[in-house]
């Protein structure tokens, strides 16, 4: 019954989806933090959350300054861009709305430069120095050819901005380049651990964060979440305090978990009414499948088994709360027996083939 919440809850059940293009600051808020991979956003973790998602809309938010994106987790010694490649579809990237992007980059760990190529570095310096640049001021600032800032920036802030999966036609009104993506700024950072260590306001953030993302939030919930988080412990402090302020709820909400929990009181009702759902029989969602790079990847985490990595081509399919099959590697296993018909209903609608009477997002 708490999966069968979430779904509602970020809006991938089928009758929960959001329309139109303010839905993306909304999704944003919800799932701000999160790191994925930056190919799974606008080909899965939007469009399983808006209904006929356009990648226009995330543009659109972004060069309005209202989302913003960033790699926060740095990139690892030896990973290093290159002209061929383009920007790396697997980096991982977290949107946000842009009003909180300091409180997170507070602490996510600082990069190093030590393995960043003189180009990259230049741009940085350039950035550092005039502050967010447009791309032809990059060029200017920092004496490159085109060709180095762009490989620059894709070393730098790797982001799915160039190269989209083979056979896929990404929709636009106009074909944006680097060179028309808006300003370019380094994401802040805290100038050292101490600064990061009782960081009250950020610690704050992030808590309400993780409880609009999931509506109730317990020790479990943090493993699908960036390892760069503040410990539980931090966040615990921070939650008995809401508590104590009357703004949450603590209790036992989700039932073979062991610790402390706390909901949004606004949550409570809706998570009865999936209990209720569920205990009558007649809380049918159909078929959904996700991708495992999304945050509602939850196999291995809150039920039994192991995990599924968090890959973007891997897949989960759910019934009614229920993982039912998921993809590993291109192999199909089913999680349970099912007759052969809906067998073959599962398979399609795990690897989003038109079927009759499925609900795929």
């Amino acid at each position: 019954d708490f999966l069968s919440f979430l779904f509602e809850w970020q809006h991938v059940a089928p009758d929960a989806r959001l329309e139109g293009p303010d839905a993306v600051a909304v999704v944003a808020g919800q799932l701000e933090g999160f790191e994925a991979a930056a190919g799974a956003w606008e080909s899965e973790l939007l469009p399983a959350r808006i209904a006929d998602y356009d990648p226009v809309w995330l543009d659109e938010q972004c060069l309005a300054g209202r989302v913003a994106w960033a790699r926060l987790t740095p990139r690892a010694a030896g990973e290093r861009g290159s002209r061929g490649a383009g920007p790396v579809r697997t980096t991982p990237i977290a949107l946000m709305l842009r009003r909180s992007a300091r409180l997170w980059g507070r602490f996510a760990a600082a990069p190093s430069e030590e393995n960043l190529s003189a180009a990259a570095r230049a741009v940085a310096a350039s950035i550092r120095e005039h502050g967010a640049s447009f791309f032809d001021e990059l060029l200017d600032g920092s004496g490159l050819l085109r060709a180095q800032v762009e490989e620059a920036l894709a070393e730098l802030l790797p982001a799915d901005r160039r190269r989209p999966r083979p056979g896929w036609r990404r929709p636009r009104v106009a074909g944006f380049g680097m060179d028309a993506a808006g300003r370019w700024a380094l994401a802040r950072r805290p100038p050292s651990d101490a600064a990061r260590q009782g960081d009250g306001e950020a610690v704050e953030h992030i808590a309400r964060t993780l409880l609009r993302r999931y509506g109730v939030v317990f020790w479990r919930m943090l493993e699908r979440e960036a390892g760069w988080l503040p410990p539980w412990r931090d966040l615990l402090r921070c939650y008995r305090r809401l508590e104590a302020r009357g703004e949450i709820r603590g209790g036992r909400f989700v039932a073979g978990f062991s610790g402390e929990q706390f909901a949004l009181p606004e949550a409570i009702g809706p998570l009865r009414e999936a209990r209720r759902r569920v205990a009558a029989g007649d809380a049918s969602q159909g078929w959904i499948s996700l991708s495992a790079a999304d945050p509602l990847n939850l196999v291995g985490v809150l039920t039994p088994g192991g995990r599924l990595p968090a890959l973007t081509g891997n897949r989960v399919l759910y019934r009614d709360g229920l993982p039912v099959a998921v993809l590993a590697a291109g192999k199909v296993q089913f999680l349970e027996s099912l007759e052969p018909a809906e067998e073959w209903a599962a398979r399609n609608a795990l690897l989003r083939r038109s079927a009759p009477s499925t609900n795929v997002v």
